[in-house]
């Protein structure tokens, strides 16, 4: 007979039970990226989420975007603070309303 054994799983690690990459910002934070919510308006469902995110992508430095149509809140961590006169740009971009930071 052999036994398993199992890897200790860390919570808000990619192996963790949720799944999720940084699911708090903790790890991000550390490598010195800037996390920052933006609130947007028009979002409606999931096609809104991705051609914003999509947009905001594209901006310089942006590591990952998180657009949330029910809340109109999207979350950007990118390597530096972000010019938001170009984030607005993107969101006018994909069709949507930059409102201000969440």
């Amino acid at each position: 007979m052999s036994a398993q054994t199992e890897t200790p799983q860390t919570a808000g690690s990619c192996c963790s039970p949720s799944g999720s990459c940084h699911s708090d910002g903790a790890a991000v934070a550390e490598q010195g990226s800037v996390t920052t919510v933006y609130q947007v308006a028009g979002m409606t469902c999931g096609h809104c989420e991705g051609a914003v995110s999509s947009e905001i992508s594209e901006l310089p430095g942006v590591a990952s975007v998180t657009a949330v149509a029910a809340t109109g809140q999207v979350t950007v961590v990118s390597a530096a603070e972000l010019d938001e006169a170009a984030v607005r740009a993107a969101v006018d971009e994909a069709g949507y309303e930059l409102t201000g930071r969440a």
